[in-house]
C-alpha cells in the first residue's frame, strides 16, 4: 500500500461515520482513527434519533390501517402468520439498487436469509438490508424513498 492509497482512506473515513478502520497486510498494518470529539458527537447525535422513535410508536399503528384498506382479507391473517423485517438504522428507504434497476423484492418474493430486501440511505452511505427469514413477501410497509426510523416495520413475510 503506498502512501496515495493511505491519503485516499484518510480521506473516506473523515467523510464517513467511521470511527476507526484498520488494514492489516503480510507485513503491514494501519489504522486510521477519527477525532475522539468528532466520535463523541456522532455517539450523542444517536440518542437524539432514538428517544423519537419511542414517542413516534404510533406510525406503525398508522401504517396497520393502511394495510386493511389496502387489502381488508390479507390485512386481518398477516399478523397471527408473518415475520416482520424491520429497519435496523434511521434513513431513507429505496426498493432498488439504483433507479434503473427492478424492485429488489416485490410482494410474492420468496427470500431466503442473507437476500437483499432493500437499500437504506444512511449519512451518504447505501445499507443492503438482507433478510433474515426465508419465506415470502406478503406485504410491503414503506414506500419507496420514504425516511424510516429506527426499528420500524418495512416487511412482513411468510416464513416457509
Amino acid at each position: 500500500m503506498d502512501f496515495k492509497q493511505i491519503q485516499e482512506l484518510i480521506k473516506m473515513v473523515n467523510k464517513s461515520n467511521i470511527g476507526e478502520l484498520s488494514i492489516e497486510q503480510k507485513d503491514f498494518k494501519v489504522t486510521i482513527k477519527q477525532k475522539e470529539e468528532h466520535v463523541t458527537h456522532m455517539v450523542s447525535a444517536a440518542p437524539v434519533h432514538a428517544a423519537p422513535v419511542a414517542i413516534a410508536a404510533p406510525a406503525p399503528v398508522a401504517a396497520a390501517p393502511a394495510a386493511a384498506a389496502d387489502g381488508s382479507k390479507t390485512a386481518p391473517a398477516a399478523p397471527s402468520n408473518t415475520i416482520t423485517i424491520k429497519s435496523p438504522m434511521i434513513g431513507t428507504f429505496y426498493r432498488k439498487a439504483s433507479p434503473d434497476k427492478p424492485n429488489l423484492v416485490d410482494v410474492g418474493s420468496e427470500v431466503s436469509a442473507g437476500t437483499v430486501v432493500c437499500i437504506i440511505e444512511a449519512m451518504k452511505l447505501f445499507n443492503e438490508i438482507e433478510s433474515e427469514v426465508k419465506g415470502r413477501i406478503v406485504k410491503v410497509l414503506v414506500d419507496d424513498a420514504s425516511p424510516v426510523e429506527y426499528d420500524q416495520p418495512l416487511f412482513l413475510v411468510e416464513p416457509a
